[in-house]
């Protein structure tokens, strides 16, 4: 199988409600589609960057950049087939994992509907439905926030993650408990305290929750290890999770107690099924979180959590949640039990709509060899 053809779409969706964290508020998302032709299939592969460069140093403009320069050239110099074959050879060009896992990604979508296998049996998973939780951002009011947790806890979702920075985090998870004294709920920080502000952390153990999820920047394994130290509450490292070596040198400072995998974060596929494998052998749990992907990107997600060590409800929640109008048939949808099955069919096992594609597309760009 020769890959014939690469292209890349800008896209951008706008959300049903904004979305805040500590970085700031957004009402829409702009992204790239990764499309890669052989033998008359077409693998999708999504590419996670932001606009600006807020959650990490990646943003959608050297995505492209890296993609066009490097990236694809080098598939279409070096003849690449298997994925695994572009993960082994990318490693020279430094960084950049969202743009890898983009790529990445599409090739292994690609990969698996020629073999006419489903993803997740390509990875080896072994689960056909995924619990799922939902993250809940910033809002104007605790009002508001208590009104959409009702909203979401309505539609089924399992278990309620909430975005904190200082100043919106020990009064809110107070009010959240006395309306909701028994719900799983875990905290976000997307690394907004520093160690001087560990004293109001710690404040966070008496909520019982499931974990706080990267309270410090993502370099600050050691702070991270001096916080676990004094936390009953398991710290969960997100930003900080940037390969497996990370997650080995996490581990054995103590950083952290759970691991969360974003497969656009560490690179691509190769690098998640790597950090899972090794958190299994040491019974690390992890969990798949997410980057408000279309529903392409969402389709990967839950495959990926398949995987036996995937222990906690993920962030992989219905299309309705983000998008009036996803990009696939059909939509992700929630049961009543708060889970989502796995697409079935070949490949990531939904179809992405070409119309809906060409409506929010911005830029496209096609390369062949």
């Amino acid at each position: 199988m020769k890959i014939e053809r690469i292209e890349l779409s800008l896209l951008k969706l706008p959300f049903v409600h904004f979305f805040e964290t500590s970085f700031g508020r957004e009402e829409e998302r702009t992204f790239i589609l990764v499309k890669a032709y052989a033998e008359g299939i077409c693998g999708y592969g999504e590419v996670v960057a932001e606009t600006d460069p807020l959650y990490s140093y990646e943003t959608t403009s050297t995505a492209w950049l890296l993609l066009k320069d490097y990236l694809i050239p080098y598939v279409f110099k070096k003849s690449i087939i298997h994925p695994q074959e572009f993960y082994e050879g990318v490693k020279k060009y430094k960084g950049h994992p969202m743009a890898k896992a983009g790529l990445e990604l599409a090739l292994w979508d690609l990969q698996a509907k020629k073999e006419n296998h489903p993803l997740w049996k390509v990875y080896g998973g072994i689960k056909t439905e995924i619990p799922s939780g939902v993250s809940v951002g910033i809002q104007d009011s605790v009002t508001q926030l208590l009104e959409r947790i009702h909203l979401f806890l309505n539609q089924g979702y399992q278990r309620i993650k909430i975005k904190i920075k200082p100043g919106w985090d020990i009064d809110i998870c107070n009010e959240i408990r006395k309306e909701f004294p028994d719900i799983l709920l875990q905290a976000d920080a997307n690394g907004a305290y520093s160690f001087n502000e560990k004293e109001i952390l710690k404040k966070l153990d008496a909520f019982n929750l499931l974990m706080l999820e990267q309270p410090f920047p993502p370099y600050d394994l050691w702070d991270h290890s001096r916080l676990q130290m004094e936390m009953k509450t398991p710290l969960c490292l997100d930003e900080s999770a940037l390969s497996a070596d990370s997650v080995r040198k996490a581990y054995e400072m103590g950083s952290c107690r759970i691991i969360n995998i974003k497969a656009g974060r560490v690179g691509g596929i190769v690098e998640a099924i790597k950090i899972h494998d090794f958190c299994q052998e040491n019974s690390l749990p992890v969990w798949c979180g997410g980057m408000l992907e279309s529903g392409i990107g969402r389709a990967h997600n839950l495959h990926l959590a398949t995987l036996q060590n995937f222990k906690f409800p993920n962030d992989l929640s219905a299309s309705k949640r983000y998008y009036a109008e996803d990009l696939i048939e059909p939509d992700i949808k929630i049961s009543s039990q708060g889970t989502i099955k796995v697409p079935n069919s070949p490949g990531i096992g939904v179809s992405p709509q070409e119309n809906r594609i060409k409506k929010a597309t911005l830029k496209h760009e096609v390369f062949k060899p």
